[in-house]
């Protein structure tokens, strides 16, 4: 095998995908940012062909370690769109489709959408060196962290939200969130935001709730005792934590991002990858979105995931492989010091977005790997050149968080 740790056929791979996942986000580019979906008639007919704020600060991501000059130039494009369009409150919507009349903010609100804004502007600040895109947007910042400020417990310092209004928009997590409250955690370390400590400790003590600690706050004791009782122990973080309700699914990417933003430490990040490489997520493609989808007859199912039909087991966020995703798995193994079995995974995400004739397909059946939903996905592109770079190049620590970020202000000298 090469140094890499790769076969030659698995090399020339990853290669291949990675000069494909410019490829595509360069002609997904509009005059309004990264897109979607690639200009089909069917992501046009199905609103794929707009700007989804979530969507395009993962591309920004990864468009500003892809090497490309012209995917850099591009990479703030559309986040100076979605944030032209930002709610009085502070909110950043969902998508924004430039042919439309408004912006979209989704039937429950969008929470995890003004956090990927804030996270993307703060990283390209840091790739760059300076806060240019933090002082370009300076009074849009503000009035974003007073929107989730709002939205955060004052006692738990966690995010609160209502069910299917994250990525995983048809999904019955609520209360406290696991993925929102990561990247939280994320935003607070990369803009200085106070009781960051506050923050962490109880989305340790609510999350996991296994290893025997006891919360301060009466309130925190007694919904991790109740999820406590009751609740898978997998090794993992609990999806969310709500009254008298838990998810103990295993929501793969919210874990993922627990490694990655920094809510876990060194050893519940070896023990969350244990756990998930424990319940296969990786395969038959990296990643599944759960490790256990939720069947028709759970306490957790809803009527509305039975819309369209998407989302019964294996399929769509239950259970479905979101090669997206796999990016940061990928990425995660690579902040862990496992570099060559992130390699091997690498391989195996082009392998993903290979089907269909590289189809970059949004998400495949957990099962059986058939392609489905859009082809051309631009962050499934955006986060194999992520992966890219935290296997080849430096690891993701904390995706960024782990510099600080330079404030314009310059040092005094000691002494």
């Amino acid at each position: 095998m090469p140094e890499s740790g790769l076969t030659g056929a698995q090399a020339r791979l990853v290669e291949a995908c990675r000069v494909r996942c410019v490829r595509l986000l360069r002609e997904n580019l509009g005059p309004h940012g990264i897109l979607a979906a690639a200009a089909t008639r069917r992501a046009g007919a199905r609103g794929y062909r707009a700007v989804f704020s979530r969507d395009a600060a993962v591309c920004a991501i990864g468009m500003v370690l892809s090497g490309d000059a012209t995917l850099a130039r591009a990479a703030d494009a559309a986040l100076a769109t979605v944030a032209a369009h930002q709610a009085r409150n502070g909110q950043i919507p969902k998508f924004v489709d430039p042919k439309g009349p408004e912006a979209d903010f989704w039937y429950l609100g969008c929470i995890d959408a003004t956090l990927w804004w804030l996270i993307a502007l703060a990283l390209l600040d840091r790739h760059a060196g300076r806060p240019r895109l933090r002082r370009r947007f300076a009074a849009r910042v503000r009035r974003a962290l007073a929107w989730l400020g709002a939205q955060e417990h004052q006692r738990f310092h966690l995010l609160q939200q209502n069910e299917a209004s994250d990525w995983a928009d048809i999904m019955p997590r609520s209360g406290f969130v696991l993925y929102s409250n990561a990247l939280w955690y994320l935003v607070k370390r990369l803009y200085r935001l106070p009781r960051r400590a506050a923050t962490r400790e109880h989305a340790n003590l609510l999350f996991h709730p296994f290893d025997g600690r006891v919360a301060e706050y009466r309130r925190a004791r007694l919904l991790a005792d109740y999820a406590k009782r009751n609740a898978k122990d997998r090794g993992l973080y609990l999806s969310f934590v709500n009254f008298a309700a838990y998810g103990d699914e295993g929501d793969v990417f919210g874990n993922l991002l627990a490694v990655l933003c920094g809510l876990a430490d060194g050893a519940q990040s070896a023990r969350v990858l244990r756990a998930l490489e424990s319940a296969g997520v990786h395969r038959p493609l990296p990643v599944r979105a759960v490790c256990d989808p939720i069947p028709a007859r759970s306490r957790m199912w809803r009527p509305y995931m039975a819309r369209h039909r998407q989302n019964y087991a294996w399929q769509y966020h239950n259970g479905g492989i979101w090669p997206f995703v796999g990016g940061f798995w990928v990425a995660a193994l690579a902040q862990a010091g496992a570099r060559d079995r992130a390699r091997r995974e690498l391989a195996r995400l082009a392998r993903a977005n290979a089907l269909g004739r590289w189809g970059f397909n949004e998400w495949l059946h957990g099962r059986s790997s058939a392609a489905r939903g859009m082809r051309g996905q631009s962050w499934n592109a955006a986060a194999f050149l992520i992966a890219w770079h935290a296997v080849n190049v430096a690891p993701l620590r904390a995706l960024g968080a782990a510099r600080k970020l330079p404030s314009g202000r310059k040092r005094r000298k000691r002494g």
